[in-house]
């Protein structure tokens, strides 16, 4: 069996995408995968299954918490080495802002990522990581230009999550 890290978009944002962590890991223990755990509610899940295809997993999650919920939940699969190497890029980006990773669902292609840096203000950077993308920003992330909507418009499916949270989960799971 394997060990998966996955995260969860856009859940606990509102009044209307509630998921609690323990429906997360009842769900996810629902369809097989064994070993689960989460961290925070924005969305964090480690988890064993035997599984190989990252796209089947994603999909069999997704259909999985959508059933559950009764809303999709996009969910990006990675491995613990692939996080690990995006906390590892992350610590060789000298950058004194804030710095937040969009994890993506697939590879970021050329166009999509000059996209995302034509639209950064001055002190803002986009730096790519394997399937991660690197905002890293100024002092106040509400002003932001580099934000995951923006990832999203060029890149496609992601979710975001701040350097502290990275840091954490490859701390705990890897």
């Amino acid at each position: 069996m394997a060990h998966y890290l996955g995260f969860l978009r856009a859940i606990n944002l509102g009044a209307t995408r509630k998921f609690a962590k323990g429906d997360i890991v009842r769900v996810v223990e629902s369809v097989g995968f064994t070993d689960v755990e989460t961290y925070i509610n924005t969305g964090n899940i480690r988890f064993s299954t035997s599984m190989r295809s990252r796209s089947k997993i994603e999909a069999t999650l997704e259909e999985a918490f959508e059933a559950d919920r009764g809303f999709a939940v996009p969910t990006m699969v990675y491995t613990p080495a692939e996080i690990r190497a995006i906390a590892e890029h992350a610590a060789a980006l000298d950058h004194g802002g804030m710095h937040y990773v969009s994890l993506l669902k697939d590879e970021p292609t050329a166009a999509g990522l000059a996209a995302v840096r034509a639209a950064a203000r001055d002190g803002e950077l986009a730096e790519v990581g394997g399937r991660a993308i690197h905002l890293m920003l100024g002092v106040e992330y509400h002003t932001a230009k580099l934000t995951n909507t923006l990832v999203e418009r060029h890149l496609g499916v992601a979710t975001n999550r701040n350097l502290t949270v990275i840091r954490a989960v490859v701390e705990r799971w890897t």
